[in-house]
């Protein structure tokens, strides 16, 4: 019998970390193309990507920052290009959305519920910024990254139009419902590929009954009608990753998510966390999908049908 195929994610830069906790931490546009093609060579199928201000490293959502690496990454890899329209949780829904709907990439990722978000935590180890951003940004426990139905219908009525799919991002159990809410009116269709997310400070946490109640829970609302992917922040990323590979599912790893390639070990790239990630997978007797597998697991429309 064939051995699964398990679909690595690598979010590479993403816009939680900022760019004095880590010099491996993707910035300008040569650096994030770079580590995506490093990260598909080492077996990642899609690649997730956010832009940043390539002076000061903070999140820029306008599609001109996304140009110069999305062509870069297209011209020397067939991985999977997953746009964020999560943006970060202090731009508007109206910002978060741009680059995905000039783009038109095979998949954006789409936060599925309001939350808290709450990135303090972060300075009980990191306490020396570079720029004063960094230091505004992590210490606001003010932020609600909102995601209202209208939100998420914006977004989706927005790319309805250009063949995209999405990333459900799911940070609790309320995300789920939401999602089957959308389904379950006709506005999005199957097979979901569904990223559950644990350990963020304001969505479920990283306990292994917690991975275990999230997988139950999309298996009543969805059947067979999605694809499950996790992702574990921090020191949490691949143990999760581990627990949801030997339960059938795809993972997703990367700076984005964790800085750490093992206790106390910074990661050296993105290419580092998919290796360890392709050690889990295949140590499992399963096999990693290529890009062309992840299209037709996911129903894809293909690299020759993006904006970019």
């Amino acid at each position: 019998m064939a051995s699964r195929k398990v679909i690595i994610t690598c979010a590479v830069t993403g816009a939680i970390h900022t760019p004095s906790m880590s010099a491996a931490l993707p910035v300008t546009a040569e650096q994030i193309a770079d580590a995506a093609i490093g990260a598909a060579e080492a077996g990642a199928a899609i690649v997730h990507l956010h832009a940043r201000n390539p002076v000061d490293g903070r999140p820029d959502q306008t599609p001109e920052g996304f140009s110069p690496f999305l062509q870069v990454i297209k011209q020397r890899s067939d991985c999977v290009v997953n746009i964020t329209t999560g943006g970060a949780p202090t731009m508007t829904i109206e910002e978060r959305v741009r680059p995905a709907a000039t783009h038109k990439p095979e998949v954006a990722s789409l936060n599925m519920g309001s939350m808290n978000f709450g990135l303090f935590g972060m300075l009980n180890r990191f306490k020396d910024f570079k720029h004063q951003w960094e230091k505004d940004y992590l210490s606001d426990k003010g932020i609600i990254f909102r995601n209202s139905f209208a939100d998420i219908e914006y977004i989706l009525t927005t790319c309805a139009e250009n063949g995209t799919r999405f990333e459900f991002e799911c940070y609790d159990t309320s995300h789920l419902y939401n999602l089957k809410y959308f389904l379950d009116q006709g506005i999005v269709k199957g097979p979901l590929f569904v990223q559950t997310v644990f350990g963020l400070q304001g969505g479920i946490g990283a306990h292994p009954e917690d991975v275990l109640h999230m997988k139950r829970t999309a298996d009543r609302l969805f059947g067979d009608n999605y694809r499950w992917s996790v992702l574990g922040a921090g020191r949490n990323q691949l143990p999760i990753a581990a627990m949801a590979a030997a339960m059938g599912g795809n993972i997703r790893v990367g700076l984005e998510d964790s800085l750490w390639a093992g206790p106390g070990k910074f990661a050296e790239s993105n290419a580092q966390q998919v290796r360890l990630a392709r050690q889990i997978i295949e140590g499992l007797g399963l096999e990693v999908a290529t890009p062309d597998e992840a299209r037709e697991i996911l129903e894809l429309k293909g690299a020759d049908k993006v904006g970019f």
